[in-house]
């Protein structure tokens, strides 16, 4: 019985399956705790064995010639000693190329029994998968058995295989995977309410939800909450600068206030009215992540640089995480952030230009994405905002891959120089690039962006293409020893994506204050706002912890 069901298995998945797993143990652009770590080797050893076994099946399908007999053997056995001597190899160098990762990130590093735990959980993941693989097979077997009583062998077998991967697909997509997105917003809805009872309905009555709000208190979610409530004060404020600020304007619209995110961006247009927010120096247009999220990183310390004389404008779409939200449903935060730029751009363009606030756009990740799709330059042509920064862009974001792909030569991918920087800056934890003879034109927009970001680096093109990112002249937070790999670099990132932000500020897709200071700067280069006063922030948010959820 042993005997039969490890001679069902292919010698050629096994052995490009033991490949891939090797090479899934090198560094990726995070680094990977235990059980990510296992998880992933696993299911990559998964597809190298589907692969090869693939290959083999289409080979023998063809009627091509195998190797057989003791030349079969012989090659066979080399193999295996090359890849099981290639798995030590991997296995020793493994906490050399992890720990890499995690100097450069000032993490803990990691212990010695790291590797033997990784294996374990490969392992296991690897049975499951390939025994679930081949349960499926079975299934289409049958399939195939029952067209072939109609029709040829090979006919049947290519329209079996076809119609059952589209059963298989159809029921995938249309029960397993939206039952289980449905359960997962019902629960990120559930947590969303948790903090209800935290933060007591604001008393001042320029605040959201306030009494005299056109926001219920109870229609703004946690996050929408924290935004409304935290923050910095006017005294806060007045001393750190030395002089005398004004209680900033946070406008927050939450998931309740209107049926549609039109009558939402409505509702804050007026709300915003209401409490004089046009009557501020500076007005920015704020696109949340996917759970509402507002980075404190980004718009405590902006409040800093005018005195508290801004007000800021956001409203919630959705309640998943941004990389949840990016694969479900892309388009959430374009629309969210189209509805409410018309909105609040439609009556700043109705002011006198002398009288009316500077405008500014501000999104992360999801929210960047939705808040770059939403500044139409044909739209803006004769009445432009006066800037936007954008941080840790994700893959998708059309913009910000047009001004990439259009970079000057030799200006590397993770940190690109666009023309002659008069519109569009990229930005790192190192800041911008020596651009001597730039100057701003009439809007100014930067990207803050990590070169350890797979939020930002992802791409299903790293399945079979190298990614420019990659090249000589890399990032500070990025290995060494990374190397990019068919397949397997696509599965590294792909799984670096949802720990994004589970490493310290300014890495991977987490911004710290100094570097959002920084950006704002440029960005807004506020009137009478020095160098000293940009350090005196950043240590005043040195040890701040924005503490996402």
């Amino acid at each position: 019985m042993i005997r039969w069901a490890a001679a069902s298995f292919s010698m050629v998945g096994l052995l490009l399956g033991l490949a891939l797993f090797c090479l899934s143990l090198t560094p990726s652009l995070l680094p990977r705790g235990v059980a990510v770590q296992g998880i992933l080797s696993g299911m990559v050893f998964a597809a190298g064995y589907g692969i090869g076994w693939t290959g083999h099946r289409l080979w023998r399908f063809m009627e091509l010639r195998d190797l057989t007999g003791r030349p079969a053997r012989i090659v066979t056995r080399i193999l295996l000693v090359v890849s099981l001597g290639l798995g030590g190899l991997t296995l020793s160098r493994m906490t050399v190329w992890q720990n890499s990762v995690r100097i450069r990130m000032e993490m803990e590093l990691i212990e010695s029994a790291y590797p033997a735990e990784v294996v374990l959980i490969a392992l296991l993941t690897a049975v499951v998968v390939v025994l679930l693989v081949r349960f499926l097979l079975a299934g289409a077997s049958r399939l195939v058995r029952l067209v072939n009583r109609y029709l040829p062998r090979r006919v049947a077998a290519v329209l079996g295989s076809v119609l059952f991967g589209l059963l298989l697909l159809s029921f995938v997509d249309g029960v397993i995977l939206k039952k289980t997105l449905h359960g997962m917003d019902q629960s990120f809805a559930a947590v969303d309410r948790l903090l209800d009872d935290e933060y007591p309905v604001p008393a001042d009555d320029r605040a959201s939800g306030s009494r005299n709000s056109l926001i219920a208190w109870d229609d703004i979610g946690r996050n929408g909450k924290r935004f409304v409530a935290d923050g910095p004060t006017e005294e806060e404020i007045a001393g750190l600068l030395g002089r005398e600020a004004k209680r900033p304007i946070r406008v927050y619209a939450g998931f309740h206030t209107g049926e549609t995110l039109v009558e939402r961006a409505a509702i804050a247009l007026e709300e915003l009215k209401r409490v004089g927010g046009f009557e501020r120096a500076v007005l920015v247009i704020a696109t949340a992540t996917g759970t509402g999220w507002l980075d404190p990183s980004a718009v405590d310390p902006v409040e800093f640089l005018h005195a508290g004389d801004i007000a800021t404008v956001s409203l919630q779409y959705s309640y998943l995480p941004s990389w949840l939200t990016l694969m479900v449903e892309p388009e959430a935060s374009t629309q969210a952030a189209q509805a409410l730029f018309d909105a609040v751009y439609g009556h700043w363009t109705t002011l006198p230009r002398d009288e009316r606030p500077e405008l500014y756009l501000y999104g992360l990740s999801l929210g960047a994405l939705g808040s770059e799709a939403s500044a139409d330059l044909i739209t803006m042509v004769g009445d432009p905002v006066n800037g936007a920064l954008w941080s840790g862009p994700p893959f998708p974001s059309t913009s910000w891959k047009a001004a990439t792909r259009n970079r000057a030569p030799g200006s590397p991918e993770w940190r690109p120089v666009f023309r002659d920087s008069a519109a569009i800056r990229f930005m790192t934890q190192e800041g911008f690039p020596d651009l001597p003879e730039a100057e701003w034109g009439p809007m100014r927009i930067v990207y803050l962006q990590h070169a350890s970001d797979p939020m930002t680096w992802f791409s299903t093109d790293l399945a079979w293409s190298e990614p420019g990112w990659l090249g000589a002249e890399r990032g500070r937070d990025v290995s060494p020893y990374l190397r990019w790999f068919p397949v397997v670099t696509s599965f590294q990132v792909a799984f670096d994506v949802p720990n994004s932000t589970n490493v310290p500020l300014g890495y991977g897709h987490n911004f710290a204050p100094a570097e959002y200071i920084k950006a704002w700067v440029e960005v807004m280069q506020p009137e009478g706002w020095s160098a000293a006063d940009s350090a005196r922030l950043e240590e005043h948010f040195s040890d701040f912890d924005p503490n996402p959820l």
